[in-house]
C-alpha cells in the first residue's frame, strides 16, 4: 500500500510507533507540570525504547533461536536485544516504583504534585535551613519598572504605545 508516494509496510508502522512513543514520552517529561504525569511520560518513553530495541533484532522470516541436535540453516532472530529488553523492563518497573514512592513522599511533605509549587516550597525550605533569605521570584524582574509609566509617554498618531 502506498500513501503520498511512500510504501506503507509493517516495518514502517512499527518503527514509526516506536519513535512516536519515544517522542511523546520525551515531550511529556519536558512539558508536564504535574509530577505523576512526568512519571507516566517516563513509562511511555521506556515502552518506545523497548519496542525499538526489540525491532532492531527481529527478522521477519527467521525462526526462534533454539538449537536442537540438528543444525538449521534457516536465519534466526537475534536473542540479545530480547534479553536486553527483559532486563530493561525489570529495571524500568523498579525505577517507576521508586518514582511513585518518591512522589508519594513529596505529596505528603508539600501537599501538592505541581512542579512549580514544589520548587518554590523546596527553595524556601533550603533557604530556611541554610539561614539565608529567599531570592524571591525567578520570573519577575527585580527593582523598579524599567520603562516610564504609560501616562508619561506622549502618544502621537501613527505610533504605538508600549
Amino acid at each position: 500500500m502506498t500513501l503520498f508516494g511512500l510504501e506503507i509496510t509493517l516495518d514502517l508502522i512499527l518503527y514509526t510507533g516506536a519513535f512516536g512513543l519515544i517522542v511523546i514520552g520525551a515531550a511529556g517529561i519536558v512539558l508536564a507540570h504535574h509530577l505523576f504525569r512526568v512519571i507516566l511520560a517516563l513509562a511511555i518513553a521506556e515502552a518506545g525504547a523497548n519496542l525499538l530495541l526489540v525491532l532492531s533484532g527481529y527478522r521477519w522470516d527467521a525462526i526462534a533461536p533454539i538449537l536442537s541436535g540438528s543444525e538449521s540453516a534457516a536465519p534466526m532472530v537475534d536473542p540479545v536485544p530480547q534479553a536486553m529488553v527483559l532486563t530493561a523492563i525489570v529495571i524500568g518497573v523498579g525505577v517507576q516504583a521508586l518514582a511513585v514512592g518518591l512522589a508519594m513522599q513529596v505529596k505528603k511533605t508539600y501537599g501538592t504534585l505541581d512542579m512549580s509549587a514544589i520548587r518554590q516550597r523546596l527553595e524556601a525550605d533550603i533557604a530556611g535551613t541554610a539561614g539565608i533569605a529567599t531570592t524571591g521570584s525567578q520570573d519577575a524582574p527585580l527593582g523598579e519598572r524599567p520603562l516610564p509609566p504609560a501616562d508619561a509617554v506622549p502618544v502621537t498618531p501613527g505610533s504605538s504605545a508600549r
